[in-house]
């Protein structure tokens, strides 16, 4: 199991990709839009590693308090829709909250979604 993406939900997406992308070498992937729930989001990589970093905005998030962004989720990928299910009912079995999934996000993704024992989202994914 690895890391596979950090989500960082940000206020300004373009300002931020630009940033990365200038001083820390992240290369952007595609602009990701949800137009149905107004989410919009970049995958970066960068050239030593495979761990990718999720910029992401959703307009009416400007709305609160500056504490709605920052750290988003962990993601851990595992090898495969299979092994995302066992793991995640695994940890639901064992007490920690279920907060969505599994299944097909629109971008590509199956996962689900936990809480670790501080309310931290965590995504397996695969």
């Amino acid at each position: 199991m690895k890391i596979e993406h950090v989500g960082l939900w940000v206020q300004d997406l373009e300002a931020m990709k630009k940033f990365y992308e200038t001083y820390l070498e992240g290369i952007a992937g595609e602009l990701y839009y949800n137009q149905k729930t107004n989410f919009k989001s970049y995958f970066l990589t960068f050239p030593e590693g495979d761990t990718r970093l999720e910029l992401m905005n959703k307009p009416e998030l400007a709305d609160r308090s500056e504490e709605a962004f920052g750290y988003a989720h962990l993601a851990y990928q595992v090898a495969d829709k299979n092994e995302v299910e066992a793991l995640h009912q695994r940890l639901v079995q064992a007490g920690y909250k279920h907060v969505n999934g599994p299944r097909t996000t629109g971008d590509g993704y199956y996962e689900a979604v936990i809480e670790d024992p501080e309310g931290n989202l965590i995504e397996i994914t695969a």
